[in-house]
């Protein structure tokens, strides 16, 4: 039998220090997201598996803390706060007035990792999703605020988005005529930018040598500013080059803000849930082991609870954050670590009311 005196892999304490900067940062961005008028939602922390498998996608639901029901149906821990935001959208706020924006600041539970990188099993979310609003300009809006979070923690200057968009890879798979079998392995070779293995595979599908060639070049399309040199020539059919046009558009917005330089288009990065439609993009901080956050455009997940809608957000990993964070003067900044006066001496009643005095004055105390 395991000793008590442990605790399960993948989980940890916060304490002192630690614990104060997360709820420091916990609270700015809650502070941001509530300057852009995002209603907070908290979501069940228990709800059906099969919830997160339509919204996640089956592969990535797996990886969910899962135990039956005193009924026999399948529940999970909450892997993810976006399909239970969405089906709430579908739901509860049927009636309401659209666009919906939401925010949370929500534990996630996943009992196996992506990588050993990624090791916890409990992690926390906090993000915002922004409901029935399908115009080039929510997607902007995810995007400012964002960067406002980063800029807000003092990480301007060392953050930086790459944006793509789902429609690329798909109007290649398509122009390819793939199965959903050859387009999951395609999709992870182009994601892991193996350009000789992914011609290698086109041509064991019977593709010819010239197509091969091109496809490709798909893997080696990432990073820089804009659209990167030679996508147009690769990626010939209509839904891609659609798709090329709307990154065009948004980046040039981006730029206009005074952005430009924390973003980047990669058409490479292929990789993501299986519920995003359109815009995909995955946020990365200077000092970080991982991505420290992520999103993009889901229009199609609110139609698993009746009613479809267009729908766009993202989430941000408070634990790499603050990873990130504590080795600066992020939680000084914020007054978390404001300076320890003791209080001593006198009466149990005298103490205490000079205890309350400084603490009506704002001081942090410590009684001794």
């Amino acid at each position: 039998m395991e000793p008590l005196s442990n605790i399960p892999g993948g989980m940890r304490y916060y304490f002192g220090r630690e614990a104060r900067l997360r709820r420091a940062v916990e609270d700015a961005a809650m502070s941001v997201f509530d300057g852009w008028s995002y209603e907070e939602i908290a979501t069940p922390s228990v709800d059906y598996y099969a919830l997160f498998e339509r919204g996640m996608g089956r592969a990535e639901a797996q990886r969910a803390f899962r135990f039956a029901d005193t009924d026999g149906r399948l529940l999970a821990l909450r892997p993810d706060v976006t399909s239970s935001v969405a089906r709430a959208a579908a739901t509860l706020f049927a009636g309401a007035p659209r666009p919906l924006r939401f925010c949370y600041a929500a534990s996630v539970f996943r009992q196996r990792p992506r990588s050993h990188a990624e090791w916890r099993r409990q992690g926390r979310q906090l993000g915002c999703e922004l409901l029935g609003a399908g115009h080039a300009d929510a997607d902007v809006e995810v995007l400012a605020i964002a960067a406002e979070v980063l800029e807000r923690l003092g990480l301007d200057g060392s953050y930086r988005f790459t944006l793509n968009h789902v429609g690329v890879f798909n109007g290649v798979a398509e122009q390819l005529g793939l199965s959903l079998e050859a387009r999951e392995e395609m999709r992870q070779l182009v994601d892991s930018r193996d350009a000789a293995a992914l011609e290698q595979f086109l041509k064991k599908l019977g593709r010819s040598a010239a197509t091969a060639e091109r496809a490709g070049r798909l893997a080696r399309l990432s990073g820089g500013r804009g659209i990167p040199e030679g996508a147009r020539e690769i990626l010939t059919n209509e839904r891609s080059r659609a798709a090329l046009d709307e990154l065009d558009k948004l980046f040039s917005v981006v730029a206009s803000l005074g952005l430009g330089e924390g973003f980047a288009i990669d058409l490479s990065d292929v990789s993501g849930l299986d519920y995003y439609t359109g815009l995909v993009f995955k946020v990365y901080v200077e000092g970080a082991g991982a991505r420290v956050g992520g999103g993009g455009r889901y229009d199609e997940l609110t139609a698993n609870f009746g009613r479809r809608e267009p729908a766009v957000g993202f989430v941000l990993d408070l634990d790499a954050l603050t990873e990130v964070l504590a080795r600066g003067d992020f939680e000084v900044k914020n007054g978390s670590g404001a300076n320890v006066n003791g209080v001593e001496g006198g009466e149990v009643a005298e103490r205490f009311r000079e205890a309350r005095r400084r603490r009506a004055l704002g001081e942090r105390i410590k009684m001794e």
